[in-house]
């Protein structure tokens, strides 16, 4: 979307304290633990794009609470296996050769929008180490949740998923659907059901030194997360608000739902 088309889309500008409002409209509040999914193209034309975003989050849950967004990094998946877009299979070798090593601290996101890439470089936001699908934080638990990121099955219970999970905490769909809902994951990991299982590999920064490593994960799918969300509105429910189609959802109550939903339909 361009910059016009957003302006076209809303009657007046979104600001860091309209933001605020609208978030503590919709039940986010001091002290909450949030894992935030978002589009920011979804929120029409904001003044400080990104940045207001992160801002108003931070403002409404203050320092006592924790805001948490996934900053995953597709560059360091098996490269013979992108399609978006894909590669010569003559590329394949030299990308895995050549590609820098992971770094919390300066590896981009891929893929996951303007407000988890202009998050992660927040003063006081520490990332965890997992080469594909770290995450980042910010607040008074933000290194419990990312600290010890297992490379084993990246989000399945020893991931920042599950300490949020632990911590009771709240997911945002800012402007996207289930489809971009990563707690579904952590369902599908714990669920009982056939999974076909894979070994990764990717390079990391360890003593000063480039490094390989190997670990294990499923293959994760994301064709039915719409449907088990819908399925989970419509049976425990969530809180929706105006600004960008929100939805604020209660993310243990998901993860156990959804995780009953693909051992019934998987």
């Amino acid at each position: 979307m361009s910059e016009a088309d957003a302006i076209e889309r809303v009657d007046e500008p979104g600001t860091v304290d309209s933001l605020a409002a609208d978030l503590r409209a919709l039940g986010v509040a001091a002290g909450d633990t949030l894992l935030v999914h978002s589009s920011l193209s979804s929120l029409g034309w904001v003044a400080g794009g990104p940045q207001a975003v992160v801002d108003a989050l931070r403002t409404v849950l203050t320092d006592d609470g924790t805001l948490v967004m996934p900053t995953h990094t597709g560059q360091y998946t098996d490269p013979s296996a992108w399609e978006n877009p894909p590669v010569p299979d003559d590329w394949v070798e030299v990308i895995g050769e050549s590609m820098p090593p992971f770094r919390p601290d300066v590896t981009p996101t891929r893929g996951m929008g303007a407000v988890p890439e202009c998050f992660r470089n927040y003063p006081g936001v520490v990332r965890s180490e997992h080469p594909t699908v770290s995450f980042a934080a910010w607040g008074a638990a933000a290194e419990e949740i990312v600290t010890g990121h297992e490379l084993d099955y990246g989000l399945g219970d020893g991931s920042p998923l599950a300490r949020v999970y632990g911590r009771g905490g709240d997911v945002l769909l800012l402007g996207v659907g289930h489809g971009n809902n990563t707690s579904l994951h952590l369902a599908e990991h714990r669920a009982d059901f056939e999974k076909e299982r894979t070994t990764e590999r990717a390079p990391l920064l360890r003593d000063g030194e480039r490094v390989v490593v190997e670990y294990d994960d499923i293959e994760v799918e994301t064709d039915d997360f719409e449907e088990v969300g819908e399925a989970f509105e419509r049976a425990v429910g969530a809180t929706e608000g105006a600004v960008a189609a929100a939805t604020l959802l209660d993310q243990p109550a998901l993860v156990d739902f959804a995780e009953d939903w693909f051992e019934s339909n998987r």
